[in-house]
């Protein structure tokens, strides 16, 4: 077996951000345990993040929004269990309050006051006031060197994946340094030409990085049509495969002549 063929194979603690706690982490929570478990772990869900809302226009009934503001300040606040960390993000038409009740301790280290962030989260409206409970934090000088993605992939996660700092953004950079690493020889193609060519799909490797990391909706549609196609052709295969086993496995009885007593039965 290549060099190639092994490296999907590999144990997830010798990714780039992972490291033993974190695979430990995503074996027992979502059964991830190598390179080629993560790659199929596809988003559940995409989000557009080309679209900025201000802050002075979020209505209550808001969902996800994506903010660019300031950090003006960063406390902690209560104690014991509603102990939590609070920020204040503010541009040019108001402000909004950030809040963490779990894993504040990093999040505090990885933010200064003073900053201009991206902000992308969940409005929650508590007594008419809102808020953005652990929303994702990036500098506006990171994100601005980043390649600007339409889509963004949202993971399935768990409570404590998220408190640990697997979280979306973190499982995007995961996927991020896992495709630094891989080529397509890594993922050979299945489909014969002529199907490719027919279907105008994408090879293999390219579907499944547009999976994780498509530029538009039509770059997404097409991937996605052919993963799904790959899956049912290799189904059908398979079931022709058995079929054919089957016929040659067990071999009925055969009748050649008809006789008085199957007419007078028919």
């Amino acid at each position: 077996m290549s060099n190639h063929q092994n490296i999907l194979k590999s144990s997830l603690t010798y990714l780039k951000g992972v490291g033993p706690k974190r695979a430990e982490l995503l074996k027992t929570e979502l059964r991830i345990f190598t390179y080629e478990d993560l790659l199929y772990h596809y988003p559940f869900r995409y989000v557009d993040k080309t679209q900025f809302h201000k802050i002075g226009n979020l209505r209550p009934d808001s969902e996800t929004v994506q903010l660019k503001g300031i950090l003006r300040r960063l406390t902690n606040e209560g104690a014991g269990r509603a102990r939590r960390l609070v920020g204040r993000l503010r541009d040019e038409t108001g402000a909004i309050e950030l809040v963490w009740f779990k894993g504040a301790q990093w999040i505090e280290k990885a933010l200064t006051v003073g900053t201009e962030y991206v902000v992308f989260g969940k409005i929650n409206n508590f007594r008419g006031k809102l808020s953005l409970p652990h929303p994702e934090m990036e500098a506006v000088s990171i994100a601005n060197t980043k390649q600007a993605a339409t889509f963004a992939p949202v993971y399935s996660s768990t409570d404590k994946l998220n408190n640990s700092g697997l979280d979306t953004k973190a499982r995007r950079k995961m996927m991020v340094h896992l495709f630094g690493q891989i080529t397509p020889e890594d993922l050979p193609e299945n489909l014969p030409d002529y199907l490719i060519k027919k279907f105008k799909f994408p090879s293999r490797f390219s579907a499944i990085r547009q999976i994780h990391f498509p530029k538009s909706q039509a770059e997404l549609d097409l991937a996605t049509k052919r993963l799904k196609f790959e899956e049912l052709f290799f189904l059908q295969l398979r079931l022709l495969q058995m079929k054919k086993r089957r016929k040659n496995a067990i071999r009925g009885y055969e009748f050649n002549t008809i006789g008085e007593h199957f007419n007078n039965f028919f």
